[in-house]
């Protein structure tokens, strides 16, 4: 299987669990993109869900392919999101983020009774970290806001540097009109006491990671696809 193979796979096995008349979370992602074309089929074939995305992309996709769309506010009690990850532990802990759509990815899957990732097997880690810890962050105050992160993080003996990202267009704005601040920790050891620390800083709107937020994980690889459970 090659990556997308795998993405496909792990969708697949998520579509499983979606059920006749659901109102449903829908991710962000290439992982989450492969789910939305697959749950497209049965949409057509019969299946009836309400759908709440992440992103204007992924809903200008669901519209592109007929599933019927509602905002949050019309549906703020959700029954299942799926969507993916850019990494995942034995403790069902995340960082989400890699696509920009963190705060609204968050949001929806606390709305929901349940979230379940789905992820090619190169998503799972032993620590948190490698990937860039993406920050939505207000863009008022910026560098007051980073100073206050980089504080933090030496605080907690992390390293590496936290960078604006960027576009082709200049700074990369979120659909909420934030900016992004990615940091290179390499390694976070206590992932729950960075969590906690940076949601008090002022300024810091989100960031991306998701504790005890998923219920179960769909990881593909080469053999198949397998469950990860807490």
């Amino acid at each position: 299987m090659d990556a997308r193979e795998m993405k496909i796979k792990a969708a697949a096995v998520a579509l499983d669990y979606v059920e006749d008349g659901m109102r449903l979370g829908i991710g962000t992602g290439s992982t989450a993109e492969e789910f939305v074309r697959l749950l497209a089929e049965k949409v057509a074939a019969g299946l009836r869900v309400q759908g709440v995305p992440t992103s204007e992309r992924t809903a200008r996709l669901c519209l592109d392919l007929g599933i019927p769309l509602k905002s949050l506010d019309e549906l703020p009690e959700l029954d299942l999101t799926i969507d993916g990850a850019d990494e995942v532990d034995a403790s069902l802990r995340l960082i989400k983020g890699g696509g920009g759509a963190l705060l609204r990815e968050k949001i929806v899957a606390c709305a929901s009774s349940r979230m379940i990732v789905i992820a090619d097997e190169t998503k799972v880690v032993g620590t948190l970290g490698a990937f860039k810890l993406p920050i939505e962050v207000n863009p008022f105050g910026l560098t007051a806001t980073r100073i206050a992160v980089e504080k933090l993080a030496a605080r907690l003996g992390l390293s590496g540097g936290i960078a604006v990202r960027s576009s082709d267009d200049g700074p990369f704005m979120t659909d909420g009109g934030h900016l992004i601040l990615d940091a290179s920790f390499g390694r976070i050891p206590d992932a729950d006491a960075l969590s906690c620390e940076l949601n008090a800083i002022p300024g810091v709107v989100e960031h991306g990671l998701f504790i005890n937020i998923a219920s179960l994980a769909i990881i593909a690889g080469p053999a198949g696809a397998r469950v990860m459970t807490k």
